[in-house]
């Protein structure tokens, strides 16, 4: 049938069964929300405040239900207003197809009103892009872009479609999505036989669970696994539910603020078995002292992550689930219980504790963990909050936490949780955020009012910066600057002012009826929860020190 580009692109979208988009109209996107208001009954449109919120929130539904995120934006301004978000997604390898509209092909390259190369722009941040100045090449790039976009390491992928091309007609031909290549197929049989070689001849393993974890759905494989070689296991910010954190084996985050439980049973294991983790520095500190008696042992879909930041022993290289499929098959069951019992006496000498008395992030984490019974969708900003959630909430399914790892993107949780929350409506979507944070993506609370998705926003209010005053704090002399936000703003009024209920606790018992009544209430929920502005995340590992030297408050009172 002979169609438009604009309708061309609607109906890619229903072949790759796209129910929902995020997104923000302007001129040169226009022929696009025209079919898009033609097709409302069939294609969800959510509009955001803000362009950088829709690409975050394609961004958090993409992570809550496994599907690729889409989000829409105009020319110019519009589509850099995308890039944050694409960058978020890109670092995190989570698969959104963004889709922006030009200037027509003719005033392409003129300095045009509200022109501007955004392939040219985001294309060391995409996994491909396009610009498609053909209609006729227009379907078949859609395809490619959602191909792209979940196969393999997964990532976004940019489509940028000149305003003439959404209006110009040519023959459009339905298809169905292809299958993809079945990823077993692709998995060494060499490599897992020196996996299996090494697992055997280790007397202290460790296992450690990254983001590429999750993304594969390899939970029960690890489960099944880790029961095999009996070890115990840590994971990152990116790779918390594909092991469960309720497990007695789990030991806890690794890294600058992981716990001092698996710092030291990193530090002290023969073998380090590692999941789709890409050796960030907030893990490893010190590169050259990271696991320097062990072992390592890499399993990722990504070779170019294999000796890139640590080099390692031995590599599995693919689908971490087809991979583990493969090496489970080959393990016999092992025993490591005088290890366990030295890492669980690590767990019992240094646990995670906080001030017991008054309102702090570590408690008001908990209490959202005890009120939801473990089964929310946590979202979080970016800072002290983001660690205290990775710290005291326990994570048992992958998908459950949804938080800018590799970016580390200030703004990126409000618009996420809106997308998760869209995505995974019978879920309680709970955004953890700062008070700087919440300023920086506030305008996204109109949006939960404007489409009636009721979000609860927790935000710990310590009135600054509370991770770079944490530093200045420590490695600084307290040389306070730009990080003091005390000022007249008043969360609970703005939030009333958009729509959404206000609540403010300023003691734990408030904070405990506040978080209960915004479960009932069905609307979204802003709490402003008051802490004070000293508390901060422990342990904590200084930059560029080896991660056995995690510290913590007493330790620090010791040194005084």
């Amino acid at each position: 049938m002979q169609l438009n580009g604009a309708e061309i692109l609607i109906e890619c979208l229903k072949e790759q069964g796209v129910d929902t988009v995020f997104g923000y109209p302007g001129g040169a996107i226009l022929n696009v929300y025209d079919e898009l208001y033609k097709h409302r009954n069939e294609i969800r449109h959510i509009l955001t405040s803000h362009e950088q919120g829709a690409s975050h929130a394609a961004d958090g539904y993409a992570r809550a239900t496994g599907k690729v995120g889409v989000c829409l934006a105009t020319s110019g301004p519009g589509a850099t207003n995308l890039v944050t978000g694409i960058a978020t997604a890109y670092m995190d390898s989570i698969p959104i197809v963004a889709i922006t509209c030009n200037v027509g092909v003719p005033l392409l390259g003129k300095d045009s009103f509200q022109e501007i190369d955004i392939t040219g722009i985001t294309m060391p941040i995409t996994k491909y892009n396009f610009i498609v100045k053909d209609v006729t090449k227009l379907a078949d790039t859609i395809r490619k872009a959602f191909r792209i976009a979940k196969s393999g390491r997964p990532g976004p992928v940019l489509i940028d479609i000149p305003k003439d091309v959404t209006s110009n007609v040519t023959e459009y031909i339905r298809e169905e999505p292809g299958k993809q290549a079945q990823p077993e197929s692709y998995i060494s049989e060499e490599e897992v036989d020196r996996a299996v070689e090494l697992i055997r001849e280790s007397t202290r393993p460790y296992v450690f669970v990254g983001g590429g974890a999750v993304l594969s759905g390899a939970s029960d494989e690890i489960m099944e696994f880790v029961n095999l070689v009996d070890a115990p296991v840590t994971d990152t910010l990116m790779g918390k539910g594909a092991f469960p954190g309720t497990d007695p084996r789990y030991t806890g985050m690794l890294g600058m603020h992981g716990t001092k439980a698996s710092n030291y049973g990193v530090s002290g294991c023969d073998l380090l078995i590692v999941f789709g983790a890409r050796f960030s520095d907030r893990v490893t500190g010190n590169t050259e002292t990271f696991a320097k008696d062990a072992k390592i042992l890499q399993f990722d879909i990504d070779p170019a992550e294999i000796n890139k930041n640590i080099v390692i022993d031995a590599q599995v290289v693919g689908d971490i689930r087809a991979a583990l499929r493969e090496v489970n098959k080959k393990l016999t069951q092992q025993d490591h219980h005088e290890w366990l019992e030295t890492v669980e006496g690590y767990k019992k000498k240094y646990p995670l504790k906080y001030h017991p008395e008054g309102l702090s992030g570590p408690f008001i984490v908990e209490e959202i963990y005890r009120q939801t019974e473990g089964d929310a969708l946590i979202v979080t900003e970016v800072g002290q909050h983001q660690m205290w959630a990775a710290q005291y909430y326990k994570y048992t399914k992958p998908g459950t936490l949804l938080t800018s790892g590799g970016l580390g993107t200030m703004g990126y949780g409000l618009g996420a949780a809106l997308g998760a929350k869209t995505g995974c409506p019978e879920k309680t979507v709970v955004n953890i955020a700062g008070d700087g944070c919440f300023r920086m993506n506030m305008n996204e609370i109109a949006t939960a009012v404007r489409h009636n998705i009721p979000v609860i926003e927790v935000v710990v209010n310590n009135h600054v910066l509370g991770m770079v005053r944490q530093w200045q704090d420590l490695f600084y002399d307290e040389r306070y600057s730009a990080t003091v936000l005390r000022d007249a703003v008043d969360f609970v009024k703005l939030a009333e002012a958009m729509g959404a209920v206000g609540i403010r606790a300023e003691t734990r018992d408030e904070f405990r009826d506040a978080f209960a009544k915004a479960l009932t209430l069905n609307r979204p929920v802003v709490i402003d929860c008051q802490i004070d502005c000293d508390d901060k995340v422990w342990p904590m590992v200084a930059p560029g020190a080896t991660i056995s030297e995690a510290f913590d408050e007493d330790d620090m009172k010791k040194e005084r």
